[in-house]
């Protein structure tokens, strides 16, 4: 049987199926972590055997030790790792991605047992594909949906592997073929074509599971098999290698360490593999190699160069930083950009860092308003020149995060991550109103300062009251967008509706002054816009409340104006307590 033009589309399309099944998997299996296991990677210490496990658990989640560099990759530019962080993370992915070939050998099991029989991937991938299109079909709980995408993806990764078989089993009868596999056995020859079609497909997995249909027919021997996976490991650095494009001069040393972490691993194992060979000989050397034995043979190379490394991580590391040297003149790599579009292959990770950027927003604005109130007792050139620079840096913040969540918006999101989404581009843009106000009430200290005067005694007293009142409700706005805490975010309403009448109080009893001749007309109209920028501040924090009250469990599909007028009317227990409370606390200190 020839070899022909529907061998090669069957092969081809084999390995289309065995790749969208792989990405299935990898996916669900990252929506049911919802993102957890990558975001642990922010939190690694310097512990190298934490760090080498967590890398390899990541990679086995997410089917993908390039989706794991490239996230690393992304850490270390943004600040969050430092190099020698990230080395143990490299090394564990080697590890993790080698679950896929072991998936892949269940196909080696051969018994004639009906329970047995049943665990082949022959008529193990068929059923559990039949229950994950169930699942997805028929379930409206996310959890169960994820669990359906995974079974899909392994029924549609075992389905790739069969088609491949197929379309490869004529070749063993082709003496051409036999002769291509024997001339691999020259291991440079070996491990230069594993590393050109890994780094053509973009996935040491893949390529592996190339190896493994291809080792069906028989005719691929362990001398021939070997070198090839070697050669594996050094294609896959070509995906990091191309993320760390544009990136700090830490970021391309970690996709360095990668590569010379691999190169030199593949160097070792080679000399080591292939003096023995010729020193006592390896018995089953031009024996035919299985799925089995690639499985095996893909995790004792990955295991054994990470143990042989792990105690020279600053060698990598000292190797890295000679090849990307830094110049002199260049600026050190402080402002750092955490929201980086590498992340987004981790949405959930790419979420934790958007919030991130929100709660640094948050706290920059509720820092700016504190300085910016502060100036009406003592004008400070210095502390408006901190408040212009805070300013320009949330209105930064504010335009990379906009069009990083628009982006994000378009990858595959679970419907609790599209939510998320949506909720920081309401929170983003909400903050950023704040630091505008702050920057008009600032506006309203300086028009007093150029003039020459100030607000009496009794103003400047007023106005105290009501500042504590609004930056109160900017820190609650602040610390619940952090945390989530749904009690004290039912605070913020009673309390923004105390302010609304404080604002009204005190403009009232200004214009009374004014018409009193106790007040001049230069200083009226700077107190009275800065009453009504403080309830706007305020206005903004309501917002708040109410988007994150509105995306807490049952009440996600929240009307903001029915929940307002229905605790304005006094419908709920916790509104007219907490409303006494600010009224104690802030109103009665100005009727």
């Amino acid at each position: 049987m020839a070899f022909g033009f529907f061998e090669v589309v069957n092969l081809l399309g084999g390995l289309a199926l065995f790749l969208y099944g792989m990405n299935l998997l990898g996916g669900g299996l990252e929506k049911l972590s919802g993102g957890r296991m990558e975001k642990t990677l922010e939190k690694l210490t310097s512990n190298v055997f934490k760090s080498v496990l967590l890398g390899a658990l990541v990679t086995a989640a997410v089917q993908s030790s390039s989706a794991t560099t490239v996230i690393v990759v992304g850490l270390v530019n943004a600040g969050i790792l430092k190099l020698r962080q990230a080395i143990g993370v490299i090394m564990g992915a080697n590890i993790g991605t080698t679950i896929t070939a072991h998936i892949l050998r269940l196909s080696d099991i051969d018994s004639s047992n009906f329970f047995i029989q049943l665990l082949k991937p022959t008529s193990l991938a068929p059923m559990i594909a039949i229950v994950g299109i169930l699942l997805l079909m028929t379930s409206k709980k996310a959890s169960k949906r994820d669990w359906g995408q995974i079974l899909i993806g392994f029924g549609i990764l075992f389905t790739g592997m069969f088609n491949m078989e197929a379309a490869v089993r004529p070749l063993k009868d082709l003496p051409q073929f036999a002769e291509m596999f024997a001339s691999l056995s020259n291991p440079i020859l070996g491990v230069i074509v594993g590393t050109l079609v890994t780094a053509i497909i973009q996935s040491s997995s893949a390529s592996v599971g190339i190896l493994q249909a291809l080792s069906s027919t028989g005719i691929i021997s362990y001398s021939a098999a070997f070198p090839i996976i070697m050669g594996q490991n050094i294609g896959t650095c070509i995906t990091p290698m191309l993320a760390s494009i544009g990136a700090n001069k830490n970021a391309k040393r970690t996709a360095m360490v990668h590569l010379y972490f691999n190169l030199i691993g593949t160097a070792i194992f080679l000399i080591a593999t292939y003096t023995i060979q010729y020193t006592i000989g390896f018995p089953f050397w031009d024996s035919p190699i299985g799925r089995g034995g690639i499985a095996n043979f893909h995790t004792i190379f990955n295991v054994t160069i990470t143990l042989l490394f792990m105690p020279f991580t600053r060698i990598l590391e000292r190797l890295a930083c000679w090849t990307v040297r830094s110049k002199e003149g260049d600026a050190p790599d402080e402002e750092v950009n955490i929201l980086d579009e590498r992340f987004m292959v981790s949405p959930g990770l790419a979420i934790n860092q958007a919030r991130n950027t929100v709660i640094h927003m948050a706290k920059l604005a509720h820092k700016n308003f504190l300085e910016c109130t502060g100036l009406f007792h003592k004008f400070d050139l210095k502390a408006v020149e901190r408040i212009k620079e805070n300013e320009n840096l949330i209105d930064k913040m504010e335009d990379l995060l906009y069009p990083y969540l628009l982006k994000l918006a378009e990858h595959e999101l679970t419907e609790l991550e599209s939510r998320q989404v949506s909720e920081l581009l309401q929170l983003e843009s909400e903050f950023e109103r704040i630091g505008d106000y702050s920057i008009n009430v600032l506006e309203c200290a300086q028009s007093l300062y150029e003039k020459s005067i100030s607000f009496s005694d009794t103003a400047l007293a007023e106005l105290d009251v009501i500042n504590r009142a609004v930056s109160e409700i900017i820190g609650i706005a602040v610390e619940t967008t952090e945390g989530h805490d749904l009690k004290k975010v039912l605070n913020i309403e009673p309390l923004e509706e105390n302010i609304d009448l404080m604002e009204e109080t005190l403009k009232a009893r200004h214009i009374d002054r004014l018409k009193q001749g106790l007040c001049s007309v230069d200083a009226a109209f700077p107190f009275v816009e800065t009453l009504a920028n403080l309830e706007r501040i305020s206005d903004h924090c309501s917002n708040i409340g109410v988007y994150l009250i509105g995306h807490e469990g049952e009440k996600r599909n929240l009307d903001r104006h029915e929940y307002i007028r229905k605790i304005h009317k006094g419908e709920t227990e916790h509104y007219n307590e907490k409303f006494a409370f600010y009224e104690n606390k802030y109103y009665s200190k100005i009727k």
